[in-house]
């Protein structure tokens, strides 16, 4: 195993100061490994995620090999040629675990930004201190853009929070947390090859969602409560000026359908269970409130925004994967994980199942990939 760091390194040094996971510690389980600690509807801090992995590499005695950057993988003699910093291994088969969050995915309207306004990603922002003051542009309304929006909003700077396209959950919904939910009533089970519009299920952003010893609730309506204002997607940059689609309305209406038609599907789950006797009873939200006038423009020449967040999702970095798997937009082509004969991929989005991405989800979806591994071996043996 490869790993161009330390175990752990992305929620060790590529994360903000006060991230949480977004599930739950009883969610946290790997092989051989489950948290069994004093909190288990809490959410792990970033140092109890790396002392959690860190103790899975332990566990399972994974044979790491830390600080080792690859630097090419291309096709040779049957298998594959990996390049990295201290040499060159050839491999019949070869797993890519480097995730899909590698890199920020920021559009390339922030070049026409005025040069005086200060720019961050979530890779690059570590707390309200290093944040000027001023007024902050957070683009972005998913769990990332909700978490940073609210915590700059609590350290007293005025907030603008750009939104599209997004999903709202409750924290917890008839007593337990919206995840046990996902998870207990299996929509995190569903495969890959059973979704309607797989492409789309990879895209969809993350629930807004936060990890907090209260359990709290981080929905839009939080966030007007808090003084953070909201505006529409940001289109584009022109002139000094940022400008933003009027669509605000409908996604917000779309969104809050969507998470009604979630909620129904848990309470049918429950009934048809026989779990409904043993969660309270069912929940109504309200709507999220639109702004009665949400801004269409904002002039980023006048000093009221000092900062823009670009929270604006992820990508992966396949820079150094020299084999013809990657699409034009820089994500793998692959199926339920096997990209080519040979190789093969794990911890991408909806990869077999819904729950591919989270802790708990990446052994079955290990389970089968490796599978297919040990076949492809014992017939190119």
């Amino acid at each position: 195993m490869l790993e161009r760091g330390e175990v752990a390194n992305s929620w060790r040094n590529e994360r903000w100061d006060s991230l949480r996971l977004l599930t739950p510690n009883f969610q946290s389980r790997l092989p051989g490994l489950r948290y069994e600690g004093p909190e288990p509807d809490g959410y792990m801090a970033m140092s109890e995620v790396t002392e959690f992995i860190e103790a899975f590499a332990k566990v399972s005695a994974a044979p790491v090999r830390t600080g080792v950057n690859v630097t090419s993988v291309q096709p040779a003699d049957g298998g594959y040629r990996i390049t990295h910093s201290e040499g060159v291994i050839q491999a019949r088969a070869v797993v890519i675990a480097s995730g899909a969050c590698n890199l920020p995915a920021v559009p390339p309207l922030h070049e026409a930004v005025p040069a005086h306004v200060t720019q961050l990603t979530p890779f690059s922002y570590r707390n309200p201190d290093q944040v000027p003051d001023g007024g902050v542009l957070v683009v972005g309304g998913s769990a990332t853009g909700a978490q940073l929006a609210a915590e700059l909003r609590l350290s007293g700077r005025p907030v603008t929070l750009s939104t599209g396209e997004h999903v709202r959950l409750p924290r917890t919904y008839r007593d337990r947390d919206v995840l046990w939910w996902m998870d207990a009533s299996g929509v995190w089970d569903q495969r890959h090859d059973e979704v309607e519009d797989l492409e789309r299920a990879r895209r969809l952003p993350s629930p807004q969602l936060v990890g907090t010893p209260a359990r709290d609730t981080l929905d839009l309506n939080a966030l007007t409560s808090m003084g953070v204002e909201l505006v529409g997607r940001l289109a584009t940059v022109r002139d000094g000026r940022a400008l933003f689609s009027g669509g605000l309305r409908n996604v917000i209406s779309l969104s809050d359908l969507k998470m009604e038609r979630l909620l129904a599907t848990f309470d049918e789950w429950a009934t048809a269970d026989g779990r409904a006797a043993l969660v309270g009873p069912p929940e109504r939200f309200e709507p999220t409130r639109v702004p009665e006038r949400s801004r269409l423009q904002l002039d980023l020449e006048s000093g009221e925004i000092r900062t823009i967040v670009w929270a604006t999702g992820f990508r992966p970095d396949y820079r150094w994967l020299d084999v013809p798997v990657v699409d034009a937009k820089g994500h793998l082509q692959h199926e339920g994980g096997v990209a080519a004969p040979g190789l093969y991929a794990l911890g991408l989005p909806v990869l077999r199942r819904r729950k591919s991405t989270f802790i708990c989800g990446i052994e079955d979806d290990a389970r089968a990939v490796i599978g297919d591994l040990a076949r492809h071996l014992a017939g190119s043996g």
